[in-house]
């Protein structure tokens, strides 16, 4: 059974996602700010069909997370704000379980990726995805509230925060609201140029 791991982008005031997604220039701006730096990565450009980009340690790293999943979960805000930019062939390329209230029909994409609609929960969803994939891992990508249950709920194995070099001062914060203690114990560092990579073992 694989692990389930919380990845997160988040600037260096701990802004995980904008609190305004009534404006959506504001969204896409806090959005860019906190992930571009998997942009320049060749092997973020290369799951994109783009040729070209860095081949740097960051890369690397970005390709060996990649190949752990083996389904992921995001949350219902963080889906319909992306789904209508990840496209026909969605960079996942696995299950994706949407935890939500509202349910629909899976909606199967290009390239292996499945939307599952999940009405019961975090804990449901997570464990409809650790089904899904096998004996691979789940990532759960967000957004910053499903996160936040699933860190409460107690289900994350391992937390992955990359740091972005950026101050953005308002927006959503990633650690408001855990109400939870958390006991950590360091797995990996790495300082790339656009984000510091800071991965963690949830002790229990």
């Amino acid at each position: 059974m694989g692990k389930i791991v919380l990845g997160m982008s988040v600037s260096l005031d701990g802004i995980a996602g904008s609190s305004r997604l009534d404006v959506p220039e504001e969204s896409m701006a806090v959005h860019e700010a906190i992930l571009g730096w998997q942009f320049p990565l060749r092997s973020w450009q290369e799951h994109q069909g783009m040729p070209g980009g860095e081949d740097t340690e960051e890369s690397r790293m970005w390709e060996a997370d990649f190949s752990r999943w083996g389904a992921q979960v995001v949350g219902r805000r963080m889906f319909d704000f992306g789904y209508p930019h990840w496209g026909e062939n969605p960079p996942f390329r696995v299950p994706v379980v949407v935890n939500t209230h509202r349910f629909e029909p899976p909606i199967e994409k290009l390239g292996g990726t499945t939307y599952v609609f999940v009405t019961g929960g975090i804990e449901e969803s997570v464990r409809l995805a650790r089904e899904l994939a096998g004996d691979r891992d789940v990532l759960i990508a967000g957004g910053v509230e499903s996160a936040r249950q699933a860190l409460r709920a107690g289900l994350v194995d391992e937390l992955a925060l990359h740091i972005a070099h950026v101050v953005l001062g308002r927006g959503e914060r990633f650690f408001d609201a855990v109400a939870v203690p958390l006991k950590l114990q360091p797995i990996r560092t790495i300082a790339g140029t656009g984000a510091t990579h800071v991965s963690y073992e949830v002790v229990r």
